[in-house]
């Protein structure tokens, strides 16, 4: 019960460090909207073809950079933390407190999760608001479990890549290499009647940023006539969140590399 406690306590020290910087916190909450507007202002509100489907642009977008707030909460925000508390000694002063190792784990990604949970909303209650996105219904079990298995798959990764990168100056390159050409291929800023070429669309099969997105827009579609599961998507973003946990086991460090 006392560790329980602690990893606790970690949470609530997470929030009241993200309140205490108000100017990242702002951002952290305005950058989905202000992607979720510029993209529509760019593609059009028009319809577009979704599979067999013809859905607003509206209505694809609210997914996508739902898709794209899990990205950059648990694995670009994890990733990035992790390195930087790692070469300022953080985490070695870590180790050695009463604090359990993995409560501070615990509450790091428990409040990653927090906060990518509450940009769902927004992002959601914005597009309903202001586009008349309709939110998902019978889905909603769907979207929850593709959200869980996501910041899951996601911050394993973040945790795997932090174990990679070098020292923090090479974090954000690094990092945002591993992210960004993946959110372009991934029909998360693109819609998919762009024409996309097929070898394009392959090789982001094979990275959990496409699944992610392709299992948020099967449970945000109004014409989806089934529970809104993706059972293919969600069992390869499984995959690599167990291959990412596995590697961050293997060969994470809490030491500072010189």
């Amino acid at each position: 019960m006392r560790a329980l406690r602690l990893a606790l306590r970690q949470v609530k020290y997470e929030e009241r460090a993200f309140r205490r910087n108000p100017a990242a916190a702002f951002f952290t909450f305005a950058f989905p909207l202000i992607f979720l507007v510029i993209l529509t202002v760019i593609f059009g509100n028009s319809d577009i073809e979704a599979g067999e489907r013809v859905i607003s642009g509206a209505t694809f977008y609210v997914p996508a950079i739902t898709a794209l707030t899990v990205v950059n909460t648990c694995y670009t925000s994890v990733a990035m933390s992790w390195v930087y508390d790692r070469d300022a000694g953080v985490l070695k002063r870590i180790r050695g407190a009463p604090l359990p190792a993995w409560a501070f784990l615990f509450g790091r990604i428990a409040y990653a999760i927090i906060v990518m949970l509450a940009l769902t909303v927004i992002v959601a209650a914005f597009g309903r608001l202001f586009y008349g996105v309709s939110l998902p219904g019978a889905t909603a079990p769907a979207v929850v479990v593709t959200l869980a298995v996501g910041a899951f798959a996601f911050c394993a990764l973040g945790l795997a890549v932090a174990a990679a990168i070098p020292n923090a100056d090479a974090a954000p390159a690094i990092v945002n290499a591993t992210a960004l050409p993946l959110l372009f291929i991934s029909d998360i800023f693109i819609p998919p009647d762009v024409g996309t070429p097929v070898w394009v669309e392959r090789v982001s099969a094979i990275f959990p940023v496409r699944h992610l997105s392709e299992a948020l827009q099967t449970g945000f579609n109004p014409f989806e006539a089934g529970a809104g599961f993706e059972p293919v998507h969600l069992g390869a973003l499984a995959a690599w969140g167990v291959a990412g946990l596995l590697l961050a086991l293997r060969f994470g460090s809490w030491e500072p590399r010189r």
